[in-house]
């Protein structure tokens, strides 16, 4: 039994009947690749291999490590280090597959992160079940014209579609966190045309949310002089007053077009 580390925000899971209603959301396949975030103690890692798939467990805690391949050895490979360093294009590659899917109860204070990184690494991603803080869900899922609405639904609906499966008290962790978690979907996509605009759209919705309460002309006044501005609006057809937590993610899109046409190189993938 490891002894969990509050700085790397550690909360083991440690109720099998929850670990075992993951498994089967998930429904692994015999000679599936399975990428695990962060396994801790093996809650996921035994039933995971259970179904046959090929598991890959990543995991920064030394400790863990060794843990996992003590008692599963070569059934599992081990990447012992940091997912945000990992190129999982080039996990799929070695494994012959273009992509896999990915699991794991993820520290909450990196949950953002870590869903960022996985939205860069998506064309190497089908999807993603991952535990995380119930506010973080909320986020994610979250509609236009609420106040969970910001940056991570914008960004988390366009390059995926989030579905918040079930709630987890925190009993069911050791220790038991303050907060309720929730196990959340994240089946991986593009809307149709962010590709080659992720840079600009980043930048766009980032500056439109960092002041929500004004409006977007206001908002975006950092980027755009007061022409350039009145140029996006008018070629957008989106209202100069409206606010940011009022447009749905193809709306942000259609800024980012703009924007990016303006100014030539902003392109990119997204990073937390």
């Amino acid at each position: 039994m490891l002894s969990p580390k509050k700085s790397l925000g550690q909360n083991f899971l440690v109720d099998r009947n929850i670990a075992a209603k993951i498994v089967r959301e998930i429904a692994p396949q015999p000679g599936e690749v399975i990428v695990e975030i962060g396994p801790g103690e093996g809650a996921l890692t035994e039933p995971l291999l259970e179904s046959g798939c090929r598991l890959i467990v990543v995991e920064i805690d030394p400790r863990a490590a060794a843990l996992i391949r003590e008692r599963w050895g070569e059934r599992v490979e081990v990447i012992e280090g940091d997912v945000l360093s990992l190129d999982l294009a080039d996990v799929a590659q070695r494994h012959g597959v273009e992509r896999m899917r990915v699991v794991g109860n993820i520290p909450y204070y990196i949950t953002s992160p870590i869903l960022f990184h996985l939205f860069a690494h998506r064309s190497a991603v089908a999807e993603a079940t991952l535990m995380m803080q119930r506010e973080v869900a909320d986020r994610l899922v979250a509609h236009i014209r609420t106040k969970a609405y910001g940056i991570l639904a914008v960004m988390a609906q366009t390059y995926a579609v989030p579905r918040r499966l079930f709630d987890v008290g925190s009993r069911s962790f050791r220790p038991p966190p303050k907060v309720t978690s929730s196990v959340v979907r994240l089946a991986m996509r593009d809307l149709e045309g962010i590709a080659g605009l992720e840079e600009a759209h980043r930048t766009i919705v980032r500056t439109a949310f960092n002041q929500r309460r004004k409006t977007l002309r206001n908002a975006l006044s950092p980027l755009l002089s007061d022409t350039e501005r009145d140029t996006l609006f008018t070629r957008t057809d989106i209202a100069p007053g409206a606010r940011a937590e009022e447009l749905a993610p193809p709306e942000f899109i259609r800024l980012a077009r703009v924007y990016a046409a303006a100014h030539p190189g902003r392109t990119g993938a997204p990073e937390p």
